[in-house]
């Protein structure tokens, strides 16, 4: 092993450990990119070869991502160990502009965005130093505790449906979970920093066990599944119906910068300037990502947190593990069986693993709120101020549904209304005037 976290980015393993570890990153994640597909093919009538077309587009988009976020080519990427999926918002913006208006439409959109990443990056990252420990803490409790919101609906279902709390589920859930743990706890090793896999494995066989899961429909259809470019026809620009997705973008960019800012963390880097050197790079990642996804019929591909909760977890930094994760998906993308065995594991043991990383994600949040003095009348205000702001749409959903549409889209992303809240009280409070001795460490990591 490499001596410091920082060196252990670049560090590589054995083959036989590189596998496991990307597929542990993949598996973990693999319920994203389905639920997306699944989602657009339901809300827009999708026959089931078009989705599948789809979710081999989906894959091989999120693949070529991770890649490129893993090797940073000409400062297009972090060079950091992120894996890209697609947005839970910029499904729904896709899904909303292509029913006001049409597909081509909607993937013009995307691919309007995806621009607006590299024109904005230089204005962008001027504002960075206004994002400090502060409002990155904050930004990482509500990502996790939205995202430990969306595994509790993976789990239970969803409320006021005939499955809901299903008791199978339940159980499937807590086997995932206790596995996770006990291997955590009782291994050593390689094996101990494949906790997360194993609980997963564990909770998938267990549903086997159970009779939860068929394997009947993944060995038909075609071997390979070689997804075509601008599969609703050529797309169409327009900006008024582009305006939700290219405003989400500038929301995406403060998101970028809290990933990189805590992954980075995670990596043993120290100073905010340090920290965020990266950010920039992270965001161009994410157009060039994002533009793949437009092309091939999918709407924005963006950095995840759920996988620096991975990193936290394994204590694994390498972005050479993450560029195998990449390689895996492609593989997904090409090969129609490996998908669609990815996709015969029950939501609920995807959605047990996800509850444990995402409350990792929640426990790095704390410790860099850990490091600000709270006690102090500016952190406090700022602190919670942006909590209710952040909480309130997580905590009680759908309670912007009487506001409209665009409006309601805004402030419905919590983590983002949370994250801008801190930012702008951050800016009052310490920025404007005097600064007093007891809100100087707000300042610092």
């Amino acid at each position: 092993m490499k001596d410091t976290p920082t060196a252990q980015v670049d560090e590589l393993y054995s083959p036989q450990r590189m596998i496991a570890f990307g597929l542990q990153h993949v598996l973990v994640m693999a319920a994203s990119p389905i639920a997306a597909v699944f989602l657009m093919s339901k809300a827009l009538g999708f026959d089931t070869a078009l989705t599948t077309e789809l979710l081999s587009a989906t894959f091989l988009v999120c693949g070529i991502g991770t890649l490129i976020q893993s090797f940073g080519p000409a400062g297009i990427g972090a060079k950091l160990p992120f894996v890209m999926l697609p947005g839970g918002a910029p499904i729904i913006l896709f899904i909303l502009i292509a029913q006001q208006t049409d597909l081509p439409t909607a993937s013009g959109a995307v691919i309007l965005s995806a621009l607006l990443y590299f024109l904005i990056v230089p204005i962008f990252k001027r504002f960075l130093r206004y994002f400090p420990s502060l409002v990155i803490g904050i930004m990482l409790l509500l990502v996790a505790i939205n995202l430990a919101q969306i595994s509790g609906k993976l789990i239970a279902g969803t409320p006021g449906t005939a499955n809901f709390g299903n008791t199978d589920n339940l159980l499937l859930a807590l086997i995932t979970i206790a596995s996770t743990v006990l291997f955590a706890r009782l291994l050593k090793g390689m094996f101990r920093q494949l906790a997360i896999l194993l609980g997963l494995m564990v909770g998938a066989l267990s549903a086997a066990l159970m009779g939860d899961i068929s394997l009947s429909g993944v060995g038909s259809g075609s071997l390979l599944a070689l997804p075509s470019p601008f599969p609703f026809g050529p797309p169409k620009f327009d900006l008024i119906a582009a305006l939700p997705l290219l405003l989400f973008t500038l929301i995406s960019m403060v998101e970028a910068t809290g990933q990189t800012i805590a992954l980075n963390e995670v990596l043993g880097k120290e100073g905010e300037a340090e920290q965020q050197a990266q950010v920039p790079n992270t965001i161009r990642g994410d157009g060039l990502a994002s533009l793949l996804g437009g092309i091939f019929g999918t709407s924005l591909i963006i950095t995840s947190g759920e996988n620096i909760g991975i990193i936290r977890a394994t204590q694994v930094r390498s972005r050479y593990v993450t560029a195998v994760g990449g390689l895996f998906l492609i593989l997904f993308g090409v090969f129609s069986p490996l998908s669609a065995l990815i996709s015969v594991i029950p939501a609920s043991v995807i959605g047990a693993t996800g509850l444990v990383v995402f409350a990792i994600v929640g426990t790095m949040g704390i410790d860099m709120l850990r490091k600000v003095d709270l006690r102090g009348h500016a952190a406090m205000y700022v602190v919670a101020t942006a909590l209710a702001v952040g909480l309130l749409p997580i905590v009680v959903p759908g309670i912007y549904d009487q506001l409209p549409s665009q409006l309601r889209l805004l402030l419905s992303n919590g983590v983002a209304m949370g994250a801008l809240t801190a930012a702008v009280l951050n800016y009052l409070f310490i920025h404007v005037g005097q600064r007093s001795p007891k809100t100087a460490p707000l300042q610092h990591s």
